[in-house]
């Protein structure tokens, strides 16, 4: 009888278990969509770079095939990647990225986005890994909370006006 008790407690756990991992999947897809819908609608596009960033789909993997985004796998929406360098894009530096809340690296290079890089840069990107803002025309300094981004590998040089 206690052999079979342990096993019934073994088997709840390991369904308590993965139940928070698919709730803490889901959160992280929400807040994904949410992340990457909020870019698209405060960044001015004018080649129509975003046309594959359609919010209507639904299915699990429909923002890993939005142009510029990588995922961390295939099957899940969560962004590990946002690669948007060279479309043009016009706009402020978009702080709703904050909510890709497991993004390892962007790169926003080549566009025309301006005003300030966000003082709270770190806060935004806690855990990125690589960075490229080069070539756009973001006034003033390199914000010095970049250096509490502790993960951070890559950092193309920012040039600021």
């Amino acid at each position: 009888m206690a052999r079979s008790s342990k096993l019934v407690i073994a088997l709840l756990h390991i369904f308590a278990w993965s139940f928070l991992d698919i709730l803490e999947i889901s959160n992280g897809t929400e807040t994904d969509i949410y992340c990457l819908r909020s870019i698209k609608e405060s960044l001015e596009d004018p080649y129509n770079n975003f046309k594959s960033w359609d919010f209507s789909y639904n299915t699990e993997d429909f923002i890993c095939k939005f142009v510029g985004v990588d995922c961390w796998r295939i099957d899940e929406n969560k962004v590990l990647n946002i690669k948007l360098e060279n479309m043009g894009l016009k706009g402020h530096f978009p702080r709703e990225i904050e909510n890709c809340t497991s993004i390892m690296g962007l790169d926003l290079s080549g566009n025309e986005l301006t005003g300030t890089i966000p003082s709270d840069i770190s806060l935004l990107l806690p855990n990125v890994t690589s960075l490229d803002l080069s070539s756009n025309n973001f006034a003033g300094e390199i914000p010095k909370s970049i250096v509490n981004c502790d993960h951070l590998n890559v950092l193309r040089p920012i040039k600021s006006l």
